[in-house]
């Protein structure tokens, strides 16, 4: 219990203020005049002054709160390698019985574990959050068990105590690391793209580990080859992307005996690659009025670089004009089908029949070139069913589909087939479905298959599209020279654009249009399967993850073709995934994971703040320190023992407050005053 003197004023604080220097004037007038009674004057003014003033005794009931003091335990992946656990437990557990010897002392414990993604040791945030939940005038001191790395040093909050670490780890602690400096996150097919990457070495690295190390690298979860690298030093390494689409390059040095981890010494980078430029030639026949639309649509794409090879007149034709006026320029013909022809991505050939323009030694090249993994797209009007047809040239043994020399002209509404509806080329095509609402076209070529897949049908389910491989490479046949009225808008049009975008993209290998795949996404941790096929049913996925567990993962139909499953990735690493004979890999989590970046313990981030809240950092490896009350202001830390300051805080349970005098008390010895000096200045 405690006891102070308050003032509860009569008037304000200015007027007392104004009497009290009339008081003194009144006293000091009569100091000046000699008068034997100015003591006793002054006097009767201080009994005049108090009893305005309104003195009082408060008294409190104070019942006295316990100090805290808050552990943050660092649960991070880093400090669960090593002997790190257990110094973690007897760190704690002696800072407990030192806390329980304290009187009026409590313990406030928070275990901190990974940050969500990759944020790393959040112990700033972890040390904010719980003095958030806590009293500051109850905070006696804070105590970090940890590593001393962390990932957040900018978000330390203003401790009123003293601040300690007490620092896992062993002094001949070392790692290697695998570092992945740059890896850009595109690149073009066909160019080399540079990674740069370095070996390190941290802590106490052993004499005899200074030396070069191996490395192996793999794409796509392949068979790895091996390379003898120099330790720290920075390593450029030109790499060409071997397919378009995501390509898994995975970084890996061998464990040594004695490093902290080797969860750091593989690193996983991911790098879609994307085609510069589409390089096309289109060899047009017979003018009509779908070639400008064909002209018109490649010419659009900006990342088209097309040639157009158009045949003016027919060698038939007799009009009396040289043929050397024909054109502005002798057109190429042995250069592109013969010495540059590789060049090319995709020919097209619009109703292009054989005039004698082209020899056959030319398009026998071109049925090379797509054995090659050229790519080849047919779009055949009536000349495809005449003896002149490209499919009685040498070209003909790559075609999918051969002409019956009939030529059907009647409206029909094209459709997709069983297979269309499965197939990425055609598979949701805008207006397609069961009853098809884009418009109609006016003229089929009736094909009989040969073999490749029949993906749109016109007239009485006949073949209109069809798709096949030939070697390495590509052919698209396609029985109507009639597209070009989707473009023009005839009865509502259709999606001219989009299918010719997807059948180049699918004879240019593109793998988002495979029509046999195994796909994964990840978002976070949790992984998205995709398998897309031309079957009706799919086996489970079988995942093997960075461990070598497999599990395995059923599949259920999305949609024709598309079969879709889920898991969630247990750890950040590689994860492969086969069905059948389809693969994939996968990478979850960064290529590097923050948490082990730096594993060897240092108190070096956190010295200038503990230093600056008088604290102290201790090694758990040499001993646990004794922990000491101190005062506020004084040092916090020696060697061997930690402090924590007492706050002395208290919790109010009751006040009570009594006037020194009544207030007739203080006119009466204020009266007194005045007679007596009344008496004492009289004759008597």
């Amino acid at each position: 219990m405690t006891g102070t003197i308050i003032l509860d004023p009569l008037v304000p604080l200015a007027i007392l203020a104004a009497l009290c220097v009339v008081g003194v004037i009144a006293t000091g007038l009569a100091l000046w005049r000699g008068l034997s009674g100015w003591w006793l004057r002054g006097l009767a003014s201080v009994a005049l002054l108090a009893a305005l003033a309104g003195p009082s005794f408060r008294q409190e009931d104070r019942a006295p709160l316990s100090d805290i003091v808050i552990a943050i335990v660092d649960e991070s992946a880093s400090q669960r390698i090593s002997t790190r656990p257990e110094q973690t437990e007897a760190a704690l557990a002696g800072l407990e019985a030192e806390i329980a010897a304290l009187e009026n002392t409590e313990l406030r414990i928070v275990r901190m574990g990974d940050g969500e993604g990759d944020e790393g040791s959040l112990l700033m945030t972890a040390l904010a959050e719980a003095m958030a939940e806590e009293p500051q005038a109850r905070l006696a001191g804070a105590v970090l068990i940890s590593d001393g790395r962390l990932h957040d040093i900018e978000r330390a909050p203003s401790l009123p105590a003293p601040l300690h670490l007490l620092m896992t780890g062993e002094p001949e602690d070392w790692d290697r690391r695998l570092v992945v400096t740059t890896a850009p996150a595109f690149a073009i097919l066909g160019e080399p793209v540079l990674l740069r990457l370095m070996i390190e070495n941290q802590g106490d690295v052993p004499a005899d580990e200074e030396g070069p190390v191996e490395i192996t690298i793999a794409v796509d979860g392949g068979e790895p080859q091996s390379f003898t690298v120099p330790v720290g030093e920075e390593l450029e390494l030109p790499v060409d992307l071997p397919h378009a689409g995501r390509n898994v390059i995975q970084f890996e040095v061998p464990a040594v005996e004695g490093e902290l981890t080797d969860r750091n010494n593989a690193a996983v980078v991911q790098i879609n690659g994307v085609r510069d430029r589409l390089r096309v030639l289109l060899v047009s026949g017979e003018p009509h009025p779908g070639e400008r639309t064909w002209r018109n649509l490649l010419k659009s794409d900006s990342s088209v670089d097309l040639v157009h090879f158009t045949i003016l007149r027919p060698p038939e034709k007799q009009d009396g004009v040289p043929v050397d006026e024909l054109s502005l320029i002798a057109f190429p013909t042995r250069e592109l089908f013969l010495d540059k022809i590789e060049e090319f991505d995709l020919i097209i050939f619009d109703r292009y029949q054989r005039r004698g323009i082209l020899p056959a030694l030319y398009l026998d090249n071109v049925r090379a070139y797509i054995e090659d993994g050229g790519a080849v797209l047919i779009a055949a009007g009536p000349d495809f069913a005449s003896a002149a047809s490209l499919y009685r040239s040498p070209l003909g043994d790559a075609l999918p589909a051969a002409p019956t020399s009939r030529v059907i002209e009647e409206p029909f509404l094209p459709r997709l087939s069983e297979i269309g509806r499965k197939h990425p080329v055609t598979q949701g095509l805008g207006g397609g479905g069961e009853d098809p609402d884009w418009g109609r076209w006016l003229r089929q070529i009736e094909l009989e298959p040969l073999r490749g897949q029949v993906v749109m049908t016109g007239v009485n389910d006949s073949p209109l599209m069809v798709l096949d491989r030939v070697g390495e490479g590509r052919v698209a046949l396609l029985g109507s020279d009639h597209a070009w009225l989707w473009s023009r808008g005839f009865e509502g049009g259709g999606p001219q654009l989009e299918l010719l975008r997807r059948l180049a993209h699918w004879m240019m290998k593109e793998p988002e249009l495979e029509e046999e795949a195994l796909e994964a996404s990840a978002e976070g941790q949790e992984v998205t399967i995709t398998r897309r096929t031309l079957g009706d049913e799919v086996a489970p996925v079988e995942v093997t993850g960075p461990d070598g567990t497999v599990t395995e993962v059923p599949l259920e139909e999305v949609s024709p073709g598309r079969f879709q499953g889920a898991f969630t990735g247990p750890e950040i690493g590689l994860y492969r995934l086969s069905e059948g004979d389809e693969e994939t890999v996968i990478a979850l989590g960064p290529s590097a994971p923050r948490e082990f970046e730096e594993t060897v313990a240092s108190g070096g981030a956190l010295e200038p703040l503990v230093e600056a809240r008088r604290g102290g950092i201790d090694t758990i490896s040499d001993g646990l320190p004794d922990l000491r009350q101190v005062r506020e202001g004084r040092p916090a830390a020696g060697r061997g023992w930690i402090g924590i300051t007492p706050r002395g805080a208290y919790l109010t349970a009751d006040v009570t407050a009594r006037p020194i005098l009544p207030a007739w008390a203080w006119l009466i010895l204020a009266a007194a005053l005045t007679i007596g000096a009344w008496l004492r200045e009289g004759r008597r």
